[in-house]
C-alpha cells in the first residue's frame, strides 16, 4: 500500500514501489491495463517507456521515447476531472514537455520531485495531522527516502512575530552590550513573544523541532493518511501527483493540478519541501 513510501530503498528495484492492489477488479481489461498503479510506470509513461499494457520499451527499440506515442501517453497521466486543469493548460504543458529540440523526461532518482506524506500523530496525547515531505537521497549505491522538511501548524504558530520588522515594545535596545547584556531578561520573560528578538532573515527549521518532540516523546506516530507527489522536473512548470482510485481509465496516479512557472516561483515553492531556504 501506500505506506511503501517510509521503507528505504537502498537494495530495492524501482518496481518495489508500488501503489499496491486496487482491490477485486471487474470489467474491461483494458481499464486495468490503462490504469498508471506506480509511481514509476508514471514516469516511463511520461517518458514514452512503456505502453499502456504494461510491456516496458528500452533503448534501441523503435517505439522507445517515441514523441508520438509520448503525447498519446501525456493526454491520459491527466485527472480529467480536475477543475484547476483546462485544455489550454494542458496543451501548452505537454507542447512545452515535447518539445523537439529538447523534450522533457522524468528521472526517478533525480533531485526536483518530493513526496507529500500526510499523517497523523499524537501531540501530547491529542491527536494531530503533521504533513511530512520526502526527497530521493543516494546513499553509497543505491538510494533512500529522506524526510526534507515537515508541516505542522502548531510549530508555526510559534513564529508568528518573525515578519514584524516595525516593533517598538519588543528589542534589545542597541546600547546594552554596555550592560553586558543584563537587560536580556526582557526577551526571556516572556516566550511567547521570543520571536521578536531575532535577526530579520531568520527562518525556523521545523525540522529541527519535529525530532526534538519526538525525541522527548511529545510526538508519536499514528499512521500515513495520504500521499502525494510534487514533481519540478519539467523546465518552467511544476505539477502535482495524485493518487485516484476509480473504476474508469482515468485512474491510478495521475497529474491533479499543473502551474507555469519561471525559476524565482520555482524556487519559492520548493522552500515548502525542503529546509533550506
Amino acid at each position: 500500500m501506500r505506506y511503501i513510501f517510509w521503507i528505504v530503498m537502498l537494495w530495492f528495484p524501482l518496481s518495489a514501489f508500488s501503489q499496491g492492489s486496487i482491490g477485486s477488479f471487474t470489467g474491461d481489461e483494458s481499464v486495468f491495463y490503462a490504469q498508471t498503479k506506480q509511481v514509476n510506470q508514471f514516469f516511463m509513461r511520461f517518458n514514452g517507456e512503456e505502453d499502456v499494457q504494461g510491456k516496458r520499451y528500452y533503448p534501441g527499440n523503435p517505439a522507445y521515447r517515441d514523441l508520438k506515442a509520448r503525447k498519446k501517453y501525456l493526454n491520459m497521466l491527466f485527472d480529467n476531472s480536475s477543475p484547476v486543469i483546462s485544455s489550454d493548460l494542458k496543451f501548452v504543458f505537454i507542447d512545452d514537455a515535447l518539445n523537439k529540440k529538447n523534450p522533457a523526461f522524468l528521472d526517478f532518482y533525480s533531485q526536483g520531485w518530493y513526496a507529500e506524506v500526510a499523517a497523523s500523530f499524537f501531540y501530547k496525547k491529542e491527536k494531530v495531522n503533521i504533513i511530512l515531505y520526502l526527497k530521493i537521497e543516494k546513499q553509497l549505491k543505491g538510494y533512500k527516502w529522506v524526510i526534507s522538511n515537515v508541516y505542522f501548524d502548531r510549530f508555526q504558530s510559534w513564529f508568528t512575530h518573525l515578519n514584524d520588522t516595525v516593533n517598538l515594545k519588543y528589542f534589545i535596545h542597541p546600547m546594552s552590550h554596555e550592560l553586558d547584556f543584563m537587560n536580556l531578561h526582557k526577551a526571556f520573560r516572556e516566550p511567547e513573544n521570543l520571536d521578536f528578538y531575532f535577526e530579520k532573515e531568520y527562518q525556523p527549521d521545523m525540522t529541527a523541532l519535529f525530532v526534538m518532540e519526538m525525541k522527548n516523546k511529545n510526538l508519536s506516530f499514528i499512521a500515513v493518511n495520504n500521499v502525494k507527489f510534487h514533481v519540478f522536473q519539467v523546465p518552467n512548470w511544476y505539477f502535482e501527483l495524485s493518487w485516484f482510485n476509480r473504476n474508469n481509465v482515468n485512474s491510478g496516479w495521475l497529474i491533479s493540478n499543473v502551474l507555469r512557472v519561471n525559476e524565482v516561483e520555482k524556487k519559492n515553492l520548493l522552500r515548502n519541501y525542503t529546509h533550506v531556504n
